[in-house]
């Protein structure tokens, strides 16, 4: 005669293997869903990156474009001419900054800043937090 015990034993063994296995299908699943994610939110950053690219470009263009128009609409000569001078100069280093550099070379470029100025960084950050405190606050 069988003994009921053996075949119960045998039962529960057999259902941990395929609960292991399950388990062990799973933990793959899952570590496949986070590098799927991963790579899906890597993939999104750079597009991002690459569009935000595209628009400094595009703002760097314009910022040449007003440059190019301020002088051509300013007076050559005097305080004023000077002035525009100064201005349109500005306008056109700002423009071709913005069309050769991206996000990446910019925020390092202000990192870089902070890092030899902090406390002018400071006092920045404190009136930009003042402004926007006042504006939200209306």
């Amino acid at each position: 005669m069988a003994n009921p015990n053996n075949r119960g034993d045998a039962q529960t063994g057999q259902a941990r293997e395929y609960a292991d296995a399950a388990k062990a299908h799973l933990q793959q699943a899952g570590s496949e869903a986070k590098q799927a994610a991963a790579a899906a939110a890597s993939g999104l950053a750079h597009a991002a990156e690459d569009k935000t690219d595209e628009a400094l470009a595009s703002v760097g263009q314009r910022l040449s474009s007003v440059a190019g128009s301020l002088r051509q609409a300013a007076p050559r000569q005097g305080v004023v001419g000077s002035a525009a001078g100064a201005v349109a100069d500005q306008l056109q280093t700002g423009g071709r900054y913005l069309q050769e550099h991206g996000v990446s070379d910019i925020s390092d470029d202000i990192a870089g800043a902070i890092r030899r100025n902090p406390v002018p960084a400071l006092a920045i950050a404190f009136g930009l937090g003042l402004v926007l405190g006042f504006v939200i606050r209306r």
